[in-house]
């Protein structure tokens, strides 16, 4: 298949890269390599594929912001020396500006990195002819929610970022164009997701290095909030089964583990892996953040055939080989 794959550069998206040139799909990839963090992580996490010679011409790169027009411009310049009258078959859109807290900062920043980005490219899918679009929503766009775990046909959605707001409105958006011109939509709710190349400023990934490093951690709250974790090659499974997916034209689909970890037990679970005790910094619990994730995955596995696999400590054993790998590098 040809692919147009946004926030190739990034954590999932470098993963869902990795898989789509393994198969065989043709790739042309956007980043906009925001500063949110290193750009030298985001080079790392493409690792071979900047070199020609390696993907033997099935990728290629586009630095560009999808809220300007002009990068339209590149990607149709790029697509047709790839692919010629042939086009996309579909479009994987992980790109966003990412961040719960850091949003409540810049509502207007999100609002256009997001929602303005992901109507720029359903309008470029509707005039290519694009017909499968998967785009990565969030298990934020539930809020407060109190009906655990959560499922897709929960109408009352509560979200309380504007991180999560826009996603709420890129899913609807979705509809709007899966209504009216066709496009297939498939909305991915991931439940945090962690592993491999893991953004540096979310908790594994931060505590692994003050751990190490014999630093205090920030723990906000008693530590009794509760997440879904979900390691990322089992979204990265999710995410290709609804590369796929031809039964329906429009779906949110939650991707998650179905298994809430508490923070307490996350903390206990790096402190095994790594063989070294936290220092808890206690700190209040802080704006937009929500007690508990947790995904109902019963849809996923009837549509998708999804059956996440991968046990937590598991998980937390493969960050903390691939971060001790990093480290060696300097990269951090």
């Amino acid at each position: 298949m040809n692919i147009l794959l946004t926030g190739c550069a990034g954590f999932i998206g470098s993963h869902t890269l990795d898989r789509l040139l393994a198969e065989g799909h043709q790739v042309i990839g956007v980043d906009n390599f925001d500063p949110f963090y290193s750009r030298s992580l985001k080079q790392a996490n493409l690792g071979k594929h900047l070199d020609a010679e390696a993907h033997e011409g099935r990728f290629e790169l586009i630095e560009g912001d999808l809220a300007d027009p002009a990068t339209y411009t590149k990607i149709r310049f790029m697509a047709e020396g790839m692919f010629g009258e042939a086009g996309f078959d579909a479009i994987i859109h992980l790109a966003a500006k990412a961040g719960v807290r850091p949003s409540i900062q810049d509502p207007v920043g999100y609002q256009r990195a997001n929602v303005v980005a992901t109507q720029n490219l359903l309008e470029f899918a509707r005039e290519a002819g694009v017909q499968q679009f998967v785009f990565a929503s969030s298990s934020s766009v539930y809020g407060i929610s109190p009906n655990v775990p959560w499922h897709e046909d929960d109408v009352v959605l509560r979200p309380i970022s504007p991180y999560a707001s826009s996603k709420v409105s890129c899913e609807l958006l979705g509809h709007v164009y899966s209504h009216l011109y066709g496009i297939r939509f498939l909305g991915l709710r991931f439940f945090t997701v962690y592993g491999p190349r893991q953004r540096p400023d979310l908790a594994i990934n931060k505590f692994v290095s003050r751990i190490e490093a014999g630093e205090p951690i920030p723990v906000f709250g008693d530590g009794s909030t509760r997440r879904d974790y979900t390691f990322v090659m089992d979204i990265v499974d999710g995410v290709m089964a609804a590369l796929n997916y031809t039964d329906s034209t429009y779906e949110v689909i939650n991707l998650g583990n179905n298994r809430t970890v508490s923070l307490s037990e996350m903390i206990a679970t790096i402190e095994s892996v790594l063989g070294k005790q936290a220092q808890i910094d206690r700190q209040p619990e802080q704006p937009g953040d929500v007690p508990q994730t947790w995904a109902d995955v019963a849809k996923a596995g009837r549509l998708l055939n999804y059956h996440p696999t991968t046990s937590f400590r598991d998980g937390i054993q493969a960050f903390v080989d691939w971060w001790r790998g990093k480290e060696a590098t300097g990269l951090f």
